[in-house]
């Protein structure tokens, strides 16, 4: 959390921090609470997070998955979901590595350390990179939509939820300033 904050701090001049609450809300999801960059289906390695979710999509238990997104390419890659945000798909690898300058195409492990995942987690939800929609679409000086805020990562699958992190984050930062 600590990168994420100093991050913050850093880039933005403290310009929203429903932005920051809604960030850590997103992180405290993203994660299963770890506040860690992690691997989708918190596995060890690549393979045991394509084996458990190729588990997962034939039981039926991913109903909103159109295409199994982590089988490996003809390079043997697997853009499963990786760091804060669960950074997947190919095409949202090559913008990220693009906006962070680290090759994650290559490497996509590079998503989950910190500082890369902090970058994805703050420049993708500022500029709307992962679904065309961004924070500023949500919350401004005339809005505030914590709930389709999700949007931003994720359709609004768990919206409710995410949401509920997020306001309470939202109330830890302004009770602190």
């Amino acid at each position: 959390m600590s990168g994420i904050l100093d991050a913050w701090e850093a880039r933005s001049g403290r310009s929203d921090d429903r932005w920051l609450a809604y960030m850590l809300g997103t992180t405290h999801h993203e994660t299963g609470r770890t506040m860690q960059p992690v691997r989708e289906t918190f596995a060890a390695t690549d393979a045991q997070a394509i084996a458990i979710l190729d588990r997962s999509w034939r039981a039926g238990k991913m109903p909103w998955v159109d295409k199994a997104y982590w089988t490996p390419d003809a390079q043997g890659k697997s853009w499963l979901g990786r760091g804060f945000v669960q950074l997947t798909h190919k095409a949202n690898y090559e913008k990220m590595a693009a906006i962070t300058g680290v090759d994650l195409v290559n490497h996509p492990d590079l998503a989950m350390t910190v500082g890369v995942a902090t970058k994805i987690l703050i420049d993708g939800m500022i500029a709307g990179s992962f679904t065309g929609k961004k924070l500023g679409d949500y919350f401004s000086a005339t809005k505030e939509d914590w709930v389709n805020a999700r949007r931003i990562i994720n359709r609004t699958e768990r919206a409710e939820l995410v949401a509920s992190y997020a306001r309470k984050y939202y109330a830890a930062i302004s009770y602190t300033t």
